[in-house]
Protein backbone atom coordinates (compact mmCIF):
# COMPACT_ATOMS: atom_id res chain seq x y z
CA UNK A 1 0.00 0.00 0.00
CA UNK A 2 1.49 3.67 -0.70
CA UNK A 3 0.64 5.96 1.93
CA UNK A 4 -1.03 8.96 0.84
CA UNK A 5 1.60 11.12 2.54
CA UNK A 6 4.16 9.90 0.04
CA UNK A 7 1.90 10.70 -2.78
CA UNK A 8 1.52 14.48 -1.52
CA UNK A 9 5.10 14.35 -0.90
CA UNK A 10 6.06 13.66 -4.56
CA UNK A 11 3.44 15.67 -5.53
CA UNK A 12 5.09 18.63 -3.49
CA UNK A 13 8.54 17.74 -4.76
CA UNK A 14 7.33 17.85 -8.51
CA UNK A 15 5.55 21.13 -7.74
CA UNK A 16 8.66 23.11 -6.50
CA UNK A 17 10.56 22.29 -9.85
CA UNK A 18 7.32 22.65 -11.93
CA UNK A 19 7.33 24.69 -14.99
CA UNK A 20 5.58 28.50 -14.70
CA UNK A 21 2.27 29.26 -16.53
CA UNK A 22 1.56 33.32 -16.88
CA UNK A 23 -1.88 34.28 -17.42
CA UNK A 24 -3.71 31.51 -16.22
CA UNK A 25 -7.40 31.53 -14.88
CA UNK A 26 -8.05 30.73 -11.44
CA UNK A 27 -11.71 29.75 -10.04
CA UNK A 28 -13.04 31.35 -13.86
CA UNK A 29 -11.22 34.60 -13.25
CA UNK A 30 -7.82 35.47 -14.20
CA UNK A 31 -5.44 34.18 -11.67
CA UNK A 32 -3.99 36.92 -9.25
CA UNK A 33 -0.39 35.21 -9.33
CA UNK A 34 1.48 32.80 -12.23
CA UNK A 35 1.19 29.13 -11.64
CA UNK A 36 3.11 25.99 -10.96
CA UNK A 37 1.44 23.02 -12.84
CA UNK A 38 1.97 19.49 -13.35
CA UNK A 39 0.46 18.01 -16.55
CA UNK A 40 -1.44 15.01 -16.23
CA UNK A 41 -0.90 13.43 -12.79
CA UNK A 42 -1.68 10.31 -12.01
CA UNK A 43 -1.83 8.36 -8.69
CA UNK A 44 -3.87 5.05 -7.04
CA UNK A 45 -4.46 5.28 -3.44
CA UNK A 46 -5.10 1.67 -2.37
CA UNK A 47 -8.33 1.40 0.58
CA UNK A 48 -7.03 -0.83 3.50
CA UNK A 49 -10.00 0.00 6.09
CA UNK A 50 -13.64 1.49 5.76
CA UNK A 51 -12.57 3.56 8.98
CA UNK A 52 -12.90 7.27 8.03
CA UNK A 53 -10.94 8.31 11.00
CA UNK A 54 -8.24 6.14 9.06
CA UNK A 55 -8.34 8.71 6.27
CA UNK A 56 -8.53 11.85 8.35
CA UNK A 57 -5.79 11.08 10.17
CA UNK A 58 -4.06 10.38 6.73
CA UNK A 59 -5.49 13.22 4.52
CA UNK A 60 -6.19 16.06 6.64
CA UNK A 61 -9.13 17.58 5.20
CA UNK A 62 -10.76 20.36 6.28
CA UNK A 63 -13.12 19.41 9.25
CA UNK A 64 -15.62 19.56 9.95
CA UNK A 65 -16.63 21.59 6.42
CA UNK A 66 -15.86 18.13 4.40
CA UNK A 67 -17.98 15.74 6.60
CA UNK A 68 -20.49 18.66 6.74
CA UNK A 69 -20.84 18.98 3.07
CA UNK A 70 -20.50 15.56 2.34
CA UNK A 71 -23.65 13.89 4.17
CA UNK A 72 -25.88 17.15 4.33
CA UNK A 73 -25.67 17.86 0.65
CA UNK A 74 -23.50 15.97 -1.84
CA UNK A 75 -25.57 12.36 -0.63
CA UNK A 76 -28.44 14.35 0.37
CA UNK A 77 -30.77 13.14 -2.48
CA UNK A 78 -31.65 16.90 -3.03
CA UNK A 79 -29.66 19.33 -6.20
CA UNK A 80 -29.14 21.99 -3.29
CA UNK A 81 -27.56 25.39 -4.23
CA UNK A 82 -26.57 27.20 -2.56
CA UNK A 83 -27.15 25.19 0.83
CA UNK A 84 -25.11 26.11 3.91
CA UNK A 85 -22.15 24.46 4.57
CA UNK A 86 -20.37 26.95 2.27
CA UNK A 87 -20.47 29.18 4.76
CA UNK A 88 -18.32 27.19 7.31
CA UNK A 89 -16.07 25.96 4.07
CA UNK A 90 -12.36 27.70 4.99
CA UNK A 91 -12.81 29.87 1.33
CA UNK A 92 -15.73 30.99 1.62
CA UNK A 93 -15.33 34.91 0.67
CA UNK A 94 -14.24 33.41 -2.37
CA UNK A 95 -17.00 31.44 -3.23
CA UNK A 96 -19.54 33.67 -1.71
CA UNK A 97 -18.11 35.79 -5.20
CA UNK A 98 -19.04 33.98 -7.50
CA UNK A 99 -23.04 33.23 -6.23
CA UNK A 100 -25.53 35.23 -8.81
CA UNK A 101 -26.62 38.37 -7.89
CA UNK A 102 -30.67 39.16 -7.80
CA UNK A 103 -31.80 36.42 -5.71
CA UNK A 104 -32.96 36.47 -2.36
CA UNK A 105 -30.69 33.53 -1.72
CA UNK A 106 -28.12 33.26 -4.46
CA UNK A 107 -27.54 30.38 -6.03
CA UNK A 108 -24.04 28.97 -7.48
CA UNK A 109 -23.41 28.83 -11.14
CA UNK A 110 -23.40 24.79 -10.26
CA UNK A 111 -22.73 22.65 -7.38
CA UNK A 112 -21.62 19.26 -6.41
CA UNK A 113 -25.27 17.98 -5.03
CA UNK A 114 -27.21 19.53 -8.49
CA UNK A 115 -24.80 16.73 -10.23
CA UNK A 116 -24.95 13.89 -8.17
CA UNK A 117 -28.74 14.76 -8.36
CA UNK A 118 -29.91 16.37 -11.80
CA UNK A 119 -32.97 15.37 -12.29
CA UNK A 120 -34.79 18.48 -11.07
CA UNK A 121 -32.01 20.34 -10.27
CA UNK A 122 -32.45 24.02 -11.08
CA UNK A 123 -36.86 23.75 -10.71
CA UNK A 124 -36.98 25.73 -8.05
CA UNK A 125 -35.38 28.84 -6.38
CA UNK A 126 -33.95 26.66 -3.83
CA UNK A 127 -32.41 24.18 -5.91
CA UNK A 128 -34.09 21.71 -3.83
CA UNK A 129 -36.83 19.44 -5.06
CA UNK A 130 -37.82 15.67 -4.77
CA UNK A 131 -40.59 15.05 -6.14
CA UNK A 132 -42.27 12.39 -8.32
CA UNK A 133 -45.42 14.79 -9.87
CA UNK A 134 -41.58 16.66 -11.59
CA UNK A 135 -40.67 15.05 -15.01
CA UNK A 136 -37.11 15.15 -14.65
CA UNK A 137 -34.06 17.06 -16.96
CA UNK A 138 -33.90 15.31 -20.25
CA UNK A 139 -31.17 15.06 -23.03
CA UNK A 140 -31.22 14.69 -26.54
CA UNK A 141 -33.12 11.32 -26.35
CA UNK A 142 -33.17 10.11 -22.65
CA UNK A 143 -34.22 11.32 -18.87
CA UNK A 144 -31.14 12.28 -17.08
CA UNK A 145 -29.96 9.92 -14.71
CA UNK A 146 -28.44 10.32 -11.11
CA UNK A 147 -26.09 9.18 -8.06
CA UNK A 148 -29.30 6.47 -7.65
CA UNK A 149 -29.42 4.88 -10.78
CA UNK A 150 -25.32 4.83 -10.96
CA UNK A 151 -26.19 2.64 -7.75
CA UNK A 152 -28.90 0.60 -9.18
CA UNK A 153 -26.96 -0.14 -12.23
CA UNK A 154 -23.77 -1.41 -10.25
CA UNK A 155 -25.91 -3.39 -7.65
CA UNK A 156 -27.59 -5.25 -10.06
CA UNK A 157 -25.18 -5.98 -12.58
CA UNK A 158 -21.57 -6.30 -10.60
CA UNK A 159 -19.38 -6.37 -12.99
CA UNK A 160 -20.89 -3.50 -15.30
CA UNK A 161 -18.21 -1.05 -16.87
CA UNK A 162 -21.26 1.66 -17.33
CA UNK A 163 -21.23 2.64 -13.39
CA UNK A 164 -19.97 6.21 -14.37
CA UNK A 165 -21.18 9.50 -12.83
CA UNK A 166 -20.61 12.57 -14.72
CA UNK A 167 -20.02 15.89 -13.01
CA UNK A 168 -18.91 18.06 -16.15
CA UNK A 169 -21.99 18.67 -18.22
CA UNK A 170 -22.41 19.59 -21.88
CA UNK A 171 -23.87 22.88 -20.12
CA UNK A 172 -20.54 23.83 -18.91
CA UNK A 173 -18.65 24.55 -21.83
CA UNK A 174 -21.20 27.24 -22.43
CA UNK A 175 -20.98 28.44 -19.41
CA UNK A 176 -17.03 28.59 -20.01
CA UNK A 177 -17.72 31.05 -22.91
CA UNK A 178 -19.84 33.11 -20.53
CA UNK A 179 -16.97 33.25 -17.80
CA UNK A 180 -18.81 31.49 -15.43
CA UNK A 181 -17.46 29.20 -12.76
CA UNK A 182 -17.37 25.75 -13.93
CA UNK A 183 -16.68 21.98 -12.24
CA UNK A 184 -13.22 21.41 -11.81
CA UNK A 185 -14.30 17.33 -11.59
CA UNK A 186 -15.24 15.73 -14.83
CA UNK A 187 -16.67 12.52 -13.02
CA UNK A 188 -16.68 9.18 -11.39
CA UNK A 189 -16.16 5.46 -12.80
CA UNK A 190 -16.78 2.98 -10.68
CA UNK A 191 -15.56 -0.75 -11.25
CA UNK A 192 -15.82 -3.67 -9.23
CA UNK A 193 -13.58 -6.81 -9.50
CA UNK A 194 -12.32 -9.72 -7.66
CA UNK A 195 -14.66 -8.55 -4.46
CA UNK A 196 -12.87 -4.84 -4.52
CA UNK A 197 -15.12 -1.64 -5.63
CA UNK A 198 -12.44 0.37 -7.42
CA UNK A 199 -13.18 4.36 -8.09
CA UNK A 200 -11.24 6.37 -11.07
CA UNK A 201 -11.77 9.88 -10.02
CA UNK A 202 -11.29 12.52 -13.49
CA UNK A 203 -10.50 15.98 -13.13
CA UNK A 204 -9.59 18.58 -15.63
CA UNK A 205 -7.97 20.86 -12.89
CA UNK A 206 -7.16 20.60 -9.05
CA UNK A 207 -5.62 23.11 -6.82
CA UNK A 208 -2.93 21.28 -4.72
CA UNK A 209 -2.51 23.73 -1.61
CA UNK A 210 -6.00 24.50 -1.33
CA UNK A 211 -8.51 21.61 -2.65
CA UNK A 212 -6.23 18.72 -3.23
CA UNK A 213 -6.57 16.90 0.20
CA UNK A 214 -10.54 17.96 0.51
CA UNK A 215 -11.55 16.24 -3.14
CA UNK A 216 -9.47 12.95 -2.75
CA UNK A 217 -11.12 12.61 1.13
CA UNK A 218 -14.76 13.30 -0.43
CA UNK A 219 -14.31 10.64 -3.03
CA UNK A 220 -13.18 8.63 -0.66
CA UNK A 221 -15.73 8.93 0.93
CA UNK A 222 -18.30 8.95 -1.71
CA UNK A 223 -16.69 5.56 -2.39
CA UNK A 224 -17.67 4.12 0.81
CA UNK A 225 -21.18 5.47 0.36
CA UNK A 226 -21.46 3.93 -3.27
CA UNK A 227 -20.48 0.80 -1.95
CA UNK A 228 -22.95 0.63 1.47
CA UNK A 229 -25.76 1.41 -0.82
CA UNK A 230 -25.06 -1.42 -2.89
CA UNK A 231 -24.93 -3.63 0.30
CA UNK A 232 -28.40 -2.19 1.57
CA UNK A 233 -29.50 -2.31 -2.08
CA UNK A 234 -29.12 -6.21 -3.33
CA UNK A 235 -27.67 -7.87 0.22
CA UNK A 236 -28.11 -11.25 -1.69
CA UNK A 237 -25.82 -9.95 -3.95
CA UNK A 238 -22.79 -10.92 -2.00
CA UNK A 239 -21.98 -7.54 -1.71
CA UNK A 240 -21.00 -7.82 1.83
CA UNK A 241 -17.70 -9.45 0.90
CA UNK A 242 -17.25 -6.54 -1.25
CA UNK A 243 -14.61 -4.30 0.16
CA UNK A 244 -13.21 -0.70 -1.19
CA UNK A 245 -10.78 -1.39 -3.56
CA UNK A 246 -8.07 1.73 -5.00
CA UNK A 247 -9.22 5.33 -5.60
CA UNK A 248 -7.41 6.32 -9.00
CA UNK A 249 -7.04 10.41 -9.76
CA UNK A 250 -6.14 11.30 -12.84
CA UNK A 251 -5.96 15.77 -13.19
CA UNK A 252 -4.57 17.00 -16.10
CA UNK A 253 -3.92 20.37 -14.70
CA UNK A 254 -2.88 19.95 -10.82
CA UNK A 255 -1.11 23.25 -9.98
CA UNK A 256 -0.34 26.04 -7.26
CA UNK A 257 0.08 29.64 -7.24
CA UNK A 258 3.96 30.50 -7.27
CA UNK A 259 3.32 32.91 -3.81
CA UNK A 260 2.22 29.16 -2.86
CA UNK A 261 6.13 27.89 -2.60
CA UNK A 262 6.62 28.98 1.43
CA UNK A 263 3.52 26.52 1.77
CA UNK A 264 4.77 23.87 0.29
CA UNK A 265 8.28 24.22 1.64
Amino acid sequence: MRPFESIAQDITKRMLVAPTVEGARWQSVKAPHPMLELLNYSFTYDRPTENLEFYCDQIHPNLPWADAHFTQERVSGDPINPGQTWRIWPYSNSADTHRRSGEKDPQFDHSYAERYWPKAAGTTPEGVLHSDSIAPHKGVRFHYGDLDDLVTILANEPTTRQAYLPVWFPEDLGAAVQEKRVPCSLGYHFIMRENKLHCVYYLRSCDFVRHFRDDVYLTLRLQLWVLQQCRLARPEMDWDNVAPGTLTMHITSLHCFTTDRVALK
